[in-house]
């Protein structure tokens, strides 16, 4: 069977292959991004927003992607992942999460974080701030947040083995960011990890990263491997601390808990 050509004698495309290889780009751009927005994929593409739009929606139909409760960013799925030798935890993370940010904000009000770890911060993945009427941020996603200054950073080091701490450590005397010197002194350092593994979860209440804010993470742990953190951050002046680890560290812990056994 002849295929019809075009002027320059290449075969001419069939709208069912061109919508294929559509198909495709977006699904490779999404991967390719981590998340992104629909309108995103659409410019980064120079296609109509209309076909990304449906194009998403069978890529979602059909499980190669899922999109964001927080942010309606998409992102691969479990499934997209598995046609290659590729994985990634964090997207497997934000998939489990999603779900379970956006119950804990409705009890919790006060914005909650997902972040994971990379290149010596961590990252955040998945947000509630959009949705939480208490929220003094916005754009989080993507953030990165200092290993030293945060509670999230601080979870991670206290729960991750020791030689991956003390890589970490390494590298960021290695970086030698100004403000994180104080927290690298080795005697404040060791008492920092010592009272978070005891505790199980850390804290951030002395204004070290943002002074108008404090913060509390709770560790993501399966098998004894540290996937991400979920922190929760409030106004530092509405709440004390006795207040924020009565109320948040149960529902906290319960989620982190939860979104282990979901990834």
């Amino acid at each position: 069977m002849s295929k019809e050509r075009t002027r320059n004698g290449q075969p001419r495309q069939s709208e069912g292959v061109r919508a294929f290889k559509r198909g495709l780009d977006v699904l490779q751009e999404v991967n390719r991004s981590g998340g992104i927005r629909a309108g995103d994929v659409a410019r980064a593409l120079d296609l109509p927003r209309p076909t990304v739009y449906r194009l998403l929606e069978t890529l979602e139909e059909l499980g190669y992607v899922a999109r964001s409760a927080s942010d309606d960013r998409f992102r691969v799925t479990r499934l997209a992942l598995s046609l290659g030798d590729g994985y990634d935890p964090g997207v497997v993370i934000c998939q489990a999460a999603a779900p379970y940010l956006a119950e804990l904000s409705k009890t919790l009000v006060w914005p909650v974080d997902l972040s994971t770890y990379e290149n010596a911060a961590m990252v955040v993945q998945e947000t509630t701030h959009s949705r939480s009427p208490l929220s003094i941020d916005r754009g989080m996603i993507g953030k990165r947040l200092p290993m030293l200054r945060t509670s999230a950073g601080r979870a991670y080091l206290a729960a991750c083995p020791a030689r991956e701490r003390d890589l970490i450590i390494n590298h960021l005397r290695r970086i030698d960011e100004v403000d994180d010197r104080p927290f690298l002194d080795q005697s404040r350092l060791d008492q920092m990890i010592a009272e978070t593994q005891a505790r199980g979860y850390a804290i951030r209440i002395e204004g070290e990263y943002n002074p108008k804010t404090a913060s509390i993470a709770v560790p993501i742990i399966r098998d004894e491997v540290v996937f991400g953190c979920i922190s929760i951050i409030w106004i530092r002046s509405a709440l004390s601390l006795d207040e924020a680890l009565a109320g948040f560290v149960a529902p906290l812990r319960e989620t982190a808990a939860a979104i282990s056994i979901e990834s």
